[in-house]
């Protein structure tokens, strides 16, 4: 029989209202999706909680970090440490797992990428490198919601890309991403993943 695992989900992206449904903070619109697709609660500020969106419900907790991308491992670490004194038992504490949701660049629009365990580099994702840093050889699932790439490699022009608000259409892909990511993190609640 599979372990029923508390699953803390956060997404790491820059702040809301200025920031929302930019690619950069792909994470932050797939989990304000995933909450109709796994019948969480609407978000609310939690202070525990770093300060940062927080939608728990019986099955998942969603958290929303409230800082920019670049110094995400802070709320991070703090959140996870808040969820963690939350639950009851030694057992749920040592089957609880960290899930970070993130923008990949290197992906398509719509694409995700699910990487396991510690040994994951960050791949120049510098809100990955903050979490990494803040929790130091700690394993937890990340989860890349592709956002495509523009042509060129200029350092400023993909700075202007991923700091850019979505279209409406791609915020639509976004919300068939949420369905993708609901299927992933009910697979590692059941521990079938």
């Amino acid at each position: 029989m599979a372990t029923i695992r508390p699953l803390f989900i956060a997404s790491i992206g820059n702040p809301s209202p200025t920031y929302t449904n930019t690619l950069h903070s792909a994470g932050h619109t797939v989990l304000t999706h995933l909450t109709t697709w796994l019948y969480s609660p609407p978000f609310e500020k939690s202070r525990p909680y770093a300060s940062g969106l927080l939608s728990p419900s019986q099955d998942f907790t969603l958290w929303q970090s409230p800082s920019l991308m670049n110094l995400s491992g802070k709320p991070v670490a703090t959140a996870w440490r808040t969820f963690l004194a939350s639950l009851s038992t030694p057992e749920d504490k040592r089957a609880a797992r960290l899930v970070v949701v993130h923008d990949e660049l290197e992906l398509p629009i719509g694409k995700i990428k699910v990487r396991e365990g510690k040994g994951a580099s960050a791949k120049g994702h510098n809100g990955l490198k903050s979490v990494l840093g803040a929790l130091p050889g700690m394993e937890f699932t990340r989860i890349g919601v592709g956002i495509g790439r523009c042509a060129s490699r200029e350092s400023r022009d993909v700075a202007a890309y991923v700091m850019r608000k979505m279209t409406p259409a791609e915020v639509e892909i976004m919300a068939d991403v949420a369905g993708q990511v609901s299927e992933v993190v009910r697979e590692m609640r059941r521990g079938v993943r």
